[in-house]
């Protein structure tokens, strides 16, 4: 059974940063490219970053630079650090795996002071 689990959002103000986690089970991770993406109120879901089974990594232009994704394979986690959070940063943000199914429940950070 595929299960998704994201975790450590929270409020944080500008400025600060979030270390979010997506951990995983029921597939073998290694093999999937791993993807982040958030859904902030009333806007449609978008991708922030994207990372192969070996590492290689994409970022939407808004968050490069202050946002880093990663993968443990040998724990089936990925993680998304978040460094000089900005207000517009605020949105649920979901694990995606090509896989069934697919999506976790979210986890909700907000920038806010």
């Amino acid at each position: 059974q595929v299960q998704i689990v994201e975790s450590g959002g929270g409020l944080v103000q500008p400025g600060g940063s979030l270390r979010l986690s997506c951990a995983t089970s029921g597939f073998t991770f290694s093999r999937y490219i791993m993807t982040w993406y958030r859904q902030a109120p009333g806007k449609e879901r978008e991708l922030v970053a994207r990372i192969s089974g070996a590492g290689g990594t994409t970022y939407a232009d808004s968050v490069k630079d202050r946002f880093t994704i990663s993968r443990d394979n040998a724990k089936n986690t990925m993680y998304l650090q978040m460094n000089s959070l900005k207000p517009e940063d605020t949105a649920i943000y979901f694990c995606y795996a090509p896989i069934t199914p697919n999506w976790g429940q979210g986890t909700q950070v907000t920038v806010s002071s």
